[in-house]
């Protein structure tokens, strides 16, 4: 194939509902055209993949896989067994890529980092529409020990190198941190070229697996594990003690406010412009 860099898009659902639609259409909209949809459906009964197969039913650029498993990142992995692309990019049913340039856009970001760099970057990762919230989340511009403790970016925004699944996927047994587990082992064990693309990648529905009330405590549970693990248990303790100095509940409150959440967000993306991405 005639290209410049091919994408998987991979997009796991389960009921979503015209949801799933929503986000296929999200992709299938995109200016440039390299790129295959990957859609990973653990067992719907809602119709939503029927639809979607009588919608596209004779698109070349469609894989569908309709199979059992375990849980979200057991079907992420499922996909990944499929995938073609140079890199690979992961959505939930109900998010969407932020337009029909995002690809596009990318696409002139990696060519470029390669010609300054002579290696395609291992992973790019970009902003962040939060639709529940109707304000954008801008990472951290750098990537260091503390951004890995505090946040990395969301799986909805990182393109990531195959290579960085060619040793291994998502470890299910961390079954809400696994995205956030694999980030880490990338960061610490692969020494991955992380590189920041300062514009919009996706639309983020909000309300993700992690999120949910009864996951939360399980959530908090598996990071403690994860940053003990890579950064050691001293080094964790000390990030965990400067969020609680900094009162990070309360910054996370207002972050997740859809009132204040606007105006949190301009001051922290102001801080990182000045500290360059190591501000709380």
């Amino acid at each position: 194939m005639d290209r410049q860099v091919f994408y998987s898009i991979i997009i796991v659902c389960l009921n979503a509902g015209n949801k799933l639609i929503n986000t296929v259409e999200s992709v299938f909209a995109q200016e440039y055209g390299g790129y295959e949809v990957i859609v990973k459906d653990g067992g719907s009964d809602d119709g939503s993949v029927e639809t979607l197969e009588k919608k596209y039913y004779n698109e070349p650029k469609l894989k569908l896989c309709r199979k059992n498993d375990k849980g979200i990142y057991d079907a992420m992995n499922q996909a990944i067994e499929l995938a073609d692309g140079d890199y690979f990019l992961f959505l939930n049913a109900g998010d969407s890529l932020y337009d029909s340039s995002v690809l596009g856009k990318v696409t002139r970001f990696i060519l470029g980092d390669k010609a300054k760099n002579k290696k395609l970057p291992d992973i790019i990762y970009g902003d962040m529409y939060h639709k529940t919230l109707d304000t954008v989340i801008y990472p951290a511009p750098q990537i260091n020990d503390f951004t890995c403790y505090r946040n990395v970016p969301c799986h909805q925004t990182c393109f990531y190198n195959r290579v960085m699944f060619d040793e291994r996927g998502y470890r299910q047994e961390y079954n809400v941190r696994a995205d956030y587990e694999h980030f880490l082992w990338c960061f610490y064990e692969k020494k991955a070229d992380i590189r920041y693309f300062p514009d919009m990648v996706a639309a983020y529905e909000g309300g993700g697996y992690s999120e949910t009330k009864e996951n939360r405590k399980l959530s908090a549970v598996q990071h403690r594990a994860i940053t003990a693990y890579y950064m050691g248990k001293k080094k964790a303790f000390k990030y965990r003690a400067v969020m609680l100095f900094t009162l990070a509940p309360l910054r996370s409150a207002l972050a997740g406010s859809r009132y204040f959440s606007g105006f949190y967000n301009k001051i922290k993306t102001y801080l990182y412009g000045r500290k360059g991405g190591s501000v709380l």
